[in-house]
Formats: C-alpha cells, sequence, structure tokens
C-alpha cells in the first residue's frame, strides 16, 4: 500500500478561484435545490498555510431535499458515501473533475452543528491574525514530524483546534 505524503503549503490566492470554480458547477447542477455553497477549511482563510485541497459544505434547507441532491450531484460525477460516522455532514467522492481542484464535497442541512463548526472556525480564524500564525506553524510542523501519517498530522492539530472550539463554543 502507498501512503500519501501529508503536504501543506504557505496559503496561495488560487485557491479562491479554485473554489468558484468548482462553486459555479455546483450551482449549475443544484439550482434551486440548495441555500447556499461555503468555502471552508484552512484554503478559505487568508494567509494560513494548508494541504491544497479545497473543502466545500453545499447548504440544504434540510433533509427532505437530500434525495434530489445526491441525484443531482451523481449526474455530474459525485458518488455519495454517507456521513461516514459524522451526523450532519454527508460526504461525496468524484471522477472526472480533472478540470477542477481536489476537493472535498460535503452536504449539510443549514441547522446542522457540522455547518455551525465549519462557518464558526473559518470565521474565527479570519478574525484572528495571529491565531492563522499559530495554526500555520502547528500545520507545517505536523507535515514535518509526520510526512506519511495522516492520522498523526491530525492528532497533532487537534490540541489547537479544540482550543478554538473551546473559545468560540463549539
Amino acid at each position: 500500500m502507498v501512503t500519501k505524503q501529508v503536504v501543506v503549503l504557505p496559503y496561495d490566492e488560487k485557491w479562491k478561484k479554485d473554489y468558484l470554480a468548482i462553486k459555479n458547477e455546483l450551482t449549475d447542477a443544484l439550482d434551486g435545490l440548495i441555500t447556499g455553497i461555503e468555502h471552508v477549511g484552512s484554503t478559505s482563510v487568508q494567509g494560513l498555510s494548508a494541504k491544497p485541497i479545497i473543502d466545500i459544505d453545499v447548504i440544504i434547507k434540510d433533509n427532505t431535499v437530500l434525495e434530489n441532491v445526491i441525484s443531482a450531484l451523481a449526474g455530474i460525477g459525485y458518488r455519495h458515501e454517507g456521513d461516514l460516522g459524522i451526523p450532519g455532514r454527508e460526504a461525496f467522492k468524484y471522477d472526472g473533475k480533472e478540470h477542477l481542484k481536489k476537493h472535498h464535497l460535503y452536504v449539510c442541512a443549514e441547522d446542522s452543528a457540522e455547518l455551525k463548526r465549519h462557518m464558526l472556525f473559518r470565521d474565527h480564524l479570519r478574525a484572528h491574525p495571529d491565531a492563522v500564525r499559530e495554526y500555520s506553524s502547528v500545520k507545517e510542523e505536523g507535515a514535518k514530524l509526520y510526512p506519511y501519517d495522516i492520522d498523526g498530522y491530525i492528532k497533532h492539530k487537534t490540541p489547537f483546534i479544540e482550543r478554538v472550539y473551546a473559545e468560540i463554543g463549539v
């Protein structure tokens, strides 16, 4: 089994354009089914070092439209994977998206605790440049310490993330 390397890069302005390209494709396919699309995760925070993968939350009013969203996403190459153990967040994989930046796609209801957590964490970082610098350092250090161990990398970041969660009350 080949283990992928954990790569953390300095912030890249191009990530905004990468997100918009994905968002535009999703918007075309999901018109009328969703209430929003949010760029979340580290690539959404100006100045934050990140793994170069765009994290996107597609927002639906509630789960009554989930089956229609799953079907619409299937029509453009996405496969539903379920919640992968995280209630309130439906995950999707894809094939045939070489024209788009690598991304993680999730669908969340407006009242999802997971959506709230993603957005509050992102917004906190956007408002606190010192936290961005600290988190960048933590992530860069984790990638050096655990270059082929994603679980070790995640464990290394966890104390910072949990501290921010405590500060923002999630």
